[in-house]
């Protein structure tokens, strides 16, 4: 007669394994942060509360795009390169020019004889979003008036190209994936 003989534990052992391994060790590695997904976007992402509104200031341009620039008291060879890119980066957008404005923002302080040689549309600055922009940064707003994306300040001509370049990337996949503005 043939008996079954028992094959004891190795094969449950070897099934635990096969399942329960693989979420042990997925575990130990979000645990120690030994992973970082994978990011797309070249600028600093903004927390989503961060709006106009939560910042004291009415919207200049409801329903559309933003790129909002601060405009600094004295406005160097770095702000003139700073403004440069942003009326390069908003032409390199091309057919989706018209869903994006440029938006220069303005303190009673703010060196208007910068801005002869450009056509940018202006609004006044709120004191606390005057205090969040304190450094001559980028920032993206979305057609609902949320701050979605901030470039920070570079100084050398040749990064400001570059970082021209990262924030039409950026924007153009959100316009892409957008349906507002």
């Amino acid at each position: 007669m043939n008996s079954l003989k028992p094959k004891g534990a190795k094969p449950l052992l070897m099934l635990l394994l096969v399942f329960v391994l693989p979420v042990v060790v997925a575990k130990l590695v979000l645990s120690m942060n030994l992973y970082h997904g994978g990011a797309t976007n070249k600028g600093q992402l903004l927390t989503p509360d961060t709006s106009y509104s939560s910042l004291a200031m009415e919207n200049p341009q409801p329903k559309s795009w933003q790129i909002i620039y601060l405009l600094p008291s004295q406005c160097d060879n770095t702000c003139l390169d700073r403004l440069y890119i942003l009326h390069q980066s908003h032409i390199a957008l091309g057919r989706d020019q018209n869903r994006v404005k440029t938006i220069i923002l303005l303190q009673p302080s703010s060196d208007l004889e910068a801005l002869a040689q450009f056509k940018f549309d202006t609004a006044n600055i709120s004191q606390q979003l005057a205090e969040m922009m304190l450094e001559q940064e980028l920032i993206i707003v979305d057609p609902l008036g949320s701050l979605v994306m901030r470039y920070k300040q570079v100084n050398d001509k040749q990064e400001q190209i570059l970082l021209g370049k990262a924030m039409v990337a950026d924007l153009r996949k959100m316009l892409k994936l957008s349906r507002v503005g």
